[in-house]
């Protein structure tokens, strides 16, 4: 009978203490459960804003938004329209146009404690409407001994011209005030689809900016956004065992 009773109660004591072990394991395995938002980001282009009360040759503007799909990745878009005249050497032309790019962005910064800011890396397919209209010219005189031709008035516009390129993006968003964030993005853009008028080019189309050799582009914001969270995610992290 005492042996019964020793093997019962040696056995009650390993139970109690696997049973201490076990939780301490479970709460040295696991730390607090850390909650995520999701939501949409949406804003203005604060650049061509400013650019609009400042240039009298550009108007300008820009809204941005981008939604989170999951811890990284964002779809992100943008829309807008501009007019805007240059006045180069030889010539002198206006170009106003609507356009919309749609893409994704993946954050590849890691945020600590409960910030939410980002530094990514994106893609974009834009589309762009336009017409161009080519409001004075020079014609080049190889020649100099017969002096510079005269300026020529044209007016002549071009309607229903569109383009279509592709867009990789790197940019940052930061947190200023509670959901309110301050970014910036550069752009480099190439154009696989270009409807040019007659005897003329699209030496700027609307959201593209302006062309080089023909095909690319570089563009930038800095846009003013701000987050409207729709729902949160609880995410617990485990750490790892020695």
């Amino acid at each position: 009978m005492k042996y019964t009773s020793k093997c019962i109660f040696n056995l009650s004591v390993f139970l109690f203490f696997s049973f201490i072990v076990k939780a301490q394991e479970q709460s040295q395995d696991t730390t607090p459960v850390k909650t995520e938002r999701y939501g949409i980001r949406m804003g203005v282009d604060a650049f061509r804003l400013g650019r609009t009360t400042f240039d009298k040759n550009y108007k300008g503007l820009e809204l941005v938004a981008d939604y989170r799909l999951t811890k990284n990745y964002y779809l992100a878009g943008e829309i807008g329209n501009e007019n805007y005249t240059k006045n180069d050497d030889r010539i002198n032309f206006s170009t106003k146009g609507f356009y919309f790019k749609i893409g994704f962005d993946y954050n590849l910064y890691e945020n600590w404690l409960d910030m939410e800011n980002t530094v990514y890396i994106g893609l974009r397919y834009g589309v762009s409407t336009m017409s161009q209209t080519v409001n004075s010219y020079r014609v080049y005189n190889t020649n100099p001994y017969f002096g510079e031709a005269p300026v020529t008035i044209s007016g002549e516009k071009f309607d229903g011209l569109s383009a279509q390129w592709a867009e990789v993006v790197l940019g940052m968003k930061a947190e200023l005030f509670s959901n309110l964030y301050a970014g910036f993005s550069v752009r480099f853009n190439r154009l696989f689809s270009n409807q040019k008028p007659k005897e003329f080019d699209n030496l700027y189309i609307p959201g593209f900016n302006r062309t080089y050799d023909g095909n690319f582009g570089v563009g930038f914001n800095y846009t003013i956004t701000y987050f409207v969270p729709i729902y949160k995610k609880r995410i617990a992290k485990t750490k790892s065992k020695p």
